[in-house]
């Protein structure tokens, strides 16, 4: 197999894993991911709409944004964002389906639950992120911002993070005159999921971006 569909196919995985964690987060009822709020919140108030199609459109908002800030330096294969959003949603609302029967009762399921889909989720960002290929649209919003205010990227991101939790709490009450959507769970997701993503880097390996035996049969004839 080329080692190109390698790291497509770890990608496309890896999205896969990472909307499962996400959707199982959101079934623990405490809240959902921070990058997914805004668009369970809307999903709540418009549930005739799924939650992988706000989930895209948000996504595909974010693209838009990256177009508006970086404008002649976006490449056109960045529009490559939206087909992995697309693939994302189906997913997500796969994942949705799938876990339709976890309805959780007691707190320790809740908490059960919402850890084995933080787990999940980290799981998921680092075989999506391993290959090198494709930066999806929430990254690739907080990486053209870095680049127009040359401030950096892990700032960004956190600030980018709480923003989102914020807007979706102003969405909650406007439409629910409360709190919906948002819960401990998503603070819970935004303070360990890095800390997942770290442990499980620590301990696993998946497709790099270059082939470590044609890089290795590259430096032997270099060598000769």
């Amino acid at each position: 197999m080329p080692y190109f569909i390698k790291r497509v196919i770890c990608l496309l995985a890896g999205l896969a894993v990472e909307s499962f964690g996400i959707a199982l987060i959101t079934k623990s009822e405490l809240g959902t991911s921070p990058i997914s709020s805004i668009a369970w919140v809307v999903t709540l108030r418009w549930p005739q709409i799924s939650f992988g199609v706000t989930a895209f459109v948000v996504n595909a908002l974010f693209v838009a944004i990256e177009v508006a800030l970086l404008r002649r330096d976006f490449k056109p294969a960045q529009y490559l964002q939206l087909a992995v959003t697309f693939w994302f949603a189906a997913t997500l609302d796969a994942s949705m389906l799938l876990l339709g029967w976890f309805r959780p009762a007691t707190w320790w399921e809740q908490g059960v639950g919402l850890l084995l889909g933080i787990a999940t989720l980290a799981l998921g960002i680092c075989m999506e992120v391993a290959p090198g290929l494709i930066m999806v649209p929430g990254e690739g919003v907080v990486k053209a911002l870095a680049i127009v205010t040359r401030i950096r990227f892990g700032t960004l991101k956190v600030c980018f993070d709480v923003t989102l939790i914020v807007t979706a709490g102003i969405l909650s009450f406007i439409f629910f005159g409360e709190i919906r959507g948002l819960g401990v769970g998503t603070v819970v997701a935004a303070a360990i999921t890095g800390v997942f993503v770290n442990l499980i880097n620590r301990h696993c390996r998946f497709v790099q971006p270059v082939d470590p035996h044609a890089a290795a049969a590259g430096t032997v004839k270099a060598s000769v």
